[in-house]
């Protein structure tokens, strides 16, 4: 058989500098995202939208009624279907 040795040092060199490379990508990444985290401004929520009330009711579930009749149709359609 061949030797493996110089096989399993080319795959171990390898590997060693794909897990450098990802490693020093990452921290890369990191610094940046805090750096844009310093620079960027903060969201500060607008009082208009915070009080403005919905205009389409809502029930006491949270679900619009518009979404509960779309549903409710589906499901009578497909058990018509299925029937």
């Amino acid at each position: 058989m061949a030797d493996l040795g110089p096989l399993l040092w080319e795959a171990a060199t390898i590997m060693v500098t794909g897990m450098v490379v990802v490693f020093l990508f990452l921290s890369i990444l990191i610094y940046l995202v805090t750096l844009l985290a310093k620079f960027a401004p903060k969201d500060a929520p607008s009082a208009s939208v915070a009080n403005k009330p919905s205009s389409t009711a809502v029930n006491h579930n949270g679900v619009q009624p518009e979404i509960v009749a779309a549903i409710s149709a589906a499901v009578h359609q497909y058990r018509r279907q299925k029937a």
